[in-house]
């Protein structure tokens, strides 16, 4: 049974996230919404394999590749074509044509980039859309280049880069909340100078709006920074109770007890991952 939804309810850093960690295979279709009904609707599809992502593109025929292909010179698109269908059901075109040495494996990487990095990047931007994932539709070897990426990685490098933040506002992290690591050890994800100065800051005991003020960063900054901790699967965001008074025994006859300004709401029932939300929406619709 397919998945639906719309990027209002889980951005679509979340379900990379949920894809990635249920190691899904299949077909994420994401469906542009416009206001304007004259406008024909812009589909653009991207294919799992156990939580990887092999290809992405804005057609279903399977000739995008071979259409980038020949856009650079380096094979006729109809002989890309011939060769896909020929050989399309039993393994990834660009394998076949480094094999058959038409392609080197620089070029397979510029057109991974291109093909995924480049357009799923893009997708990051969009303030409405419907999704629907279907782990029925089998792989689009037509399409795949051979290579694949973690889709927390994509993600990654799509938030790094994303100026308008506008669509993913209502996701940041509250400036009131701290963040908390969940994984053993240090992060394998490749993090950058920002993102690893913000996780060393990931114990739970600080609120956002502090940690901010510490890394002299702006406070948006730092939400962006944790959202993108939060989605890769490195930190969730708890929530602190502030507490207004100095806490003393009446019976002590010693120095009063300073209480921290703020502490980890650990007892809370609400969970704050916007992961566990995913999750909790995506088993239901099972």
């Amino acid at each position: 049974m397919a998945v639906t939804g719309y990027l209002s309810e889980f951005s679509l850093a979340e379900i990379f996230s949920f894809l990635e960690q249920g190691n899904k295979t299949g077909l994420l279709t994401i469906c542009v919404l416009s206001e304007d009904q004259s406008k024909k609707r812009e589909n653009h599809y991207v294919w799992f394999n156990q939580g990887r992502i092999v290809a992405a593109s804005n057609r279903l025929d399977q000739h995008g590749l071979a259409n980038m292909i020949g856009q650079r010179g380096w094979l006729g698109e109809h002989t890309a074509l011939r060769v896909a269908q020929t050989c399309a059901a039993t393994m990834p075109i660009g394998l076949i044509l480094k094999t058959q040495g038409l392609l080197t494996v620089e070029q397979l990487k510029l057109l991974f980039y291109a093909q995924v990095m480049r357009q799923v990047c893009a997708l990051f931007s969009l303030k409405d859309g419907w999704f629907q994932f279907d782990g029925k539709v089998p792989l689009p070897f037509a399409e795949m280049t051979g290579l694949n990426a973690p889709a927390t990685e994509v993600t990654l490098s799509a938030l790094r880069v994303l100026k308008d933040w506008s669509a993913l506002a209502s996701k940041l992290p509250e400036p009131s909340s701290a963040i908390k690591g969940i994984i053993e050890g240090k992060p394998q994800q490749k993090l950058n100078q920002s993102e690893w100065h913000l996780w060393e800051f990931a114990n739970g005991t600080l609120a956002l709006h502090t940690i901010a003020k510490q890394l002299q960063l702006p406070l948006e900054k730092a939400q962006q920074i944790a959202f993108r901790l939060v989605t890769a699967g490195l930190v969730e965001e708890v929530p602190l109770v502030t507490v207004s008074s100095v806490a003393s025994r009446p019976e002590a006859t010693g120095p009063e007890i300073a209480v921290p300004e703020t502490v980890p709401a650990e007892a809370t029932a609400v969970s704050h991952s916007f992961l566990h939300n995913l999750v909790g929406f995506l088993k239901g619709k099972v």
